[in-house]
């Protein structure tokens, strides 16, 4: 095999300087998590690959010593790991959740956006079939919404808010939607399986009930009580399937194996945990949405003002984008290098 020195040295160096900064980090008493495991053992068997490789020309002997060390190191990392460092590996939900679940959500930030314009697109659409068909509401608006007008909904709830949340109605509707945006929440998660096709179709699907219903309402001059209505919960729910299907399409890139050389396993092995992060911070975030509908969104005026139910649902928002964006951030022990 003839191989180009050069070429080989500027090709991987990164990924030795990548595996030194693991080696370092762990030297300096962190902890990795899953995904940084397995890049641990990756980079260390690609190093091992290379000093074979290396070991074949007598030129660049201070870089085949360099390595040598380097795969040493990696080894005995690996391979004689000291017992106290297992106790580090414990699970702790409050650190996976505050930590390891919006640091997922940002290093796949771009399926998200790319989930969220899928959306979009689908509420745009149902908006527009509403405003130009008003016909095709019978088509586009799930749980019942095409039977009545909003306005008759609107006169409706706030006449019998108070007695059927007394009965329990409220909270037996919030249990079902809530095991229905579970199961859209999976759907749109494993749909990646079908390269994300299947995962974008129901992101759209979703978006466009959710633009028929607000086009409908707004229409009829019931956009107060709509806000009021969705915002509670929906400042939490809606986030969590998009972050779903956020979750399908990383999943769907794997598959895919667009602009990487590595195996499919070793692409799925690399996203599982991001994949599992994901989904599990979903589940969370509905089981919160749940009970915020149950005991917040469907008590309407008189019982409660609009207002204070869409500033409620505001603040909500802002609260989850700091969240996801600004949590675990800080820099520790605890917290790995981001290798290439």
């Amino acid at each position: 095999m003839i191989l180009d020195l050069e070429r080989f040295l500027a090709q991987e160096r990164p990924h030795w300087q990548a595996l030194d900064q693991l080696l370092l980090h762990l030297a300096n008493g962190g902890s990795l998590d899953l995904a940084s495991a397995q890049r641990l053992h990756h980079l260390h068997e690609r190093a091992a690959a290379d000093l074979a490789k290396l070991s074949t020309f007598a030129a660049e002997p201070e870089s085949r010593r360099a390595l040598e060390n380097l795969v040493a190191r990696s080894y005995a990392e690996i391979h004689s790991r000291p017992p106290n460092q297992a106790i580090k590996a414990r699970f702790h939900p409050w650190r996976w959740f505050t930590q390891s679940f919006p640091r997922a959500f940002r290093r796949r930030h771009a399926a998200f956006l790319v989930s969220l314009a899928a959306s979009l697109v689908g509420v745009l659409f149902g908006a527009v079939a509403t405003v130009s068909d008003p016909t095709s509401r019978h088509v586009t608006m799930p749980f019942g919404h095409a039977d009545m007008r909003p306005s008759e909904r609107v006169r409706s709830d706030e006449a019998t808010g108070a007695k059927a949340a007394v009965h329990g109605h409220h909270a037996s509707f919030s249990g079902m939607l809530m095991t229905h945006n579970t199961r859209v929440s999976i759907l749109a998660t494993s749909l990646g399986m079908t390269w994300g096709i299947g995962t974008l179709v129901l992101l759209f699907y979703n978006g466009v009930g959710l633009g028929a219903i607000g086009a409908d309402y707004i229409l009829d001059g019931q956009g107060r009580f709509l806000a009021g209505w969705i915002l509670p919960h929906g400042s939490v729910e809606l986030p969590a399937i998009l972050i779903a299907g956020q979750a399908g399409l990383v999943l769907a890139h794997a598959l895919l194996g667009r602009g990487s050389r590595s195996p499919l396993p070793l692409r799925l092995r690399h996203a599982a945990p991001d994949v599992v992060a994901l989904l599990s911070g979903v589940a969370l975030l509905l089981v919160h949405a749940g009970i915020v509908e149950a005991f917040l969104s469907q008590y309407h005026e008189p019982v409660l003002p609009y207002s204070f139910k869409i500033a409620f649902g505001i603040l909500q928002s802002i609260a989850l984008a700091a969240f996801l964006l600004l949590a675990g951030r800080q820099s520790s022990h605890g917290n790995p290098p981001h290798a290439p």
